[in-house]
């Protein structure tokens, strides 16, 4: 298995995160087995796309909740990271209190 889980929406509660505040958290390694998907839909182009993160963020966006990792964005380049055979991803992560 690639993810922890895979799920359908964000469990926890709404985080109101601009572009401009996740550009203020500094990168990290997280490991793609510890991460749950929000999203479980793949869109294939987007995927395969070499200039996909062109107008977004270099880094995955993920939210830690309840000792939870949650991939709110980045779904197409963690699994473009385990198609290459890594187990590594590079993301802002936001911690978040209950």
């Amino acid at each position: 298995m690639i993810f922890k889980r895979v799920g359908e929406g964000r469990p926890y509660p709404a985080h109101a995160l601009k572009p401009r505040d996740w550009a203020k958290i500094p990168p990290r390694q997280v490991r793609i087995d510890q991460l749950i998907t929000t999203k479980d839909t793949l869109h294939l182009a987007a995927l395969l796309d070499e200039d996909s993160t062109f107008y977004g963020d270099l880094f995955a966006h993920v939210v830690q909740w309840r000792g939870d990792l949650y991939l709110e964005d980045g779904l197409h380049r963690a699994l473009r990271a385990a198609l290459h055979q890594r187990n590594i991803l590079h993301a802002r992560v936001h911690e978040m209190g209950d």
